[in-house]
């Protein structure tokens, strides 16, 4: 079933490539002048290294887009999605093959992530920039309440099952559609998605096979959305997806065991500071908006 499982894995980043790379060509005369191939491959390496570790990557890369200065806010959620899908497919690849799961949850809950993205993709791609800042700043908002509490042991410590029936695996299908359409807005899923996981019992290990499937299964499809809606920075999320490649890589198969207690309090306290940004800016374009139209009546 795990053979089946990643051949349709493979299958979708196929297309998903395949879609972004005549995209990319068609364009290459045209990116955003604004940004630099060094910046956006570190950010991806970086991001991607210590998303391999579990840390989450779309909140760091949004706070290290913003203080570089390199993607302009309306584009941010479809840039995330598609610098960092080829990386999390990689890192799929890896866990699933590693850590044992049912399949039956597994896959139930990878589909509805998918369909959930999809469906939630073409809503946020067709946001104006004011409505995307602030939908940044409560999902990074969201993201670093999540990410405290799990550090501060407040999140439940889960259990030893490793696949769920019933009740519990409609409610885990249920969850997952929501964060698979949530993440396309900027919302990672990883920490809601641990969140879930422990809550229904299942064991701290399955977090990482079901949280990276599901965004390697929901973001190819989210991802060929924004693609064709040209609501990404197409320097960005290829320079990205470069440089996440080897951080993946190295990660995995590298590096074993790293400190990262202080490394995710500092995490958090990016977060934040971003995620205020992101709702000073959206408040700021309100005022100049509101400030515009007072002109025009007058």
């Amino acid at each position: 079933m795990i053979t089946y499982i990643l051949g349709a894995l493979g299958a979708l980043t196929a297309w998903f490539s395949v879609v972004f790379g005549k995209d990319f060509m068609k364009n290459k005369n045209n990116l955003n002048p604004k940004n630099s191939w060094v910046k956006v491959t570190i950010i991806g390496f970086i991001t991607d290294f210590f998303d391999t570790l579990g840390i989450g990557c779309f909140a760091p890369t949004t706070a290290l887009f913003k203080g570089m200065k390199q993607v302009d806010d309306r584009v941010l959620p479809g840039t995330l999605n598609v610098a960092h899908t080829i990386p999390v497919v990689l890192e799929a690849f890896i866990f699933i093959k590693v850590i044992e799961v049912d399949s039956l949850t597994l896959i139930s809950m990878l589909a509805a992530a998918a369909f959930g993205a999809y469906a939630g993709a073409g809503i946020v791609s067709k946001m104006d920039e004011k409505k995307v800042q602030l939908f940044m700043a409560v999902a990074l908002l969201i993201t670093v309440c999540l990410m405290v509490a799990g550090q501060l042991g407040l999140m439940p410590g889960g259990g030893d099952a490793i696949g769920l029936s019933g009740g519990k695996l409609v409610i885990a299908v249920v969850g997952n559609f929501i964060l698979g359409a949530l993440m396309t807005a900027g919302i990672g899923l990883y920490a809601p998605c641990m969140a879930l996981i422990y809550v229904l019992g299942l064991s701290s290990k399955i977090a990482f096979p079901i949280m990276m499937g599901s965004c390697a299964f929901l973001m190819p499809v989210a991802s060929v959305k924004f693609v064709k809606e040209g609501a990404y920075d197409k320097r960005a999320a290829l320079g990205v997806t470069i440089g996440g490649i080897v951080g993946v890589i190295i990660a995995a198969y590298i590096v074993k065991e790293l400190p990262l207690n202080v490394l995710k309090w500092l995490v958090d306290a990016v977060i934040l500071y971003t995620s205020f940004t992101l709702f000073k800016s959206s408040l700021s374009k309100k005022a100049q908006q509101k400030n515009a139209s007072e002109s025009k009546a007058s």
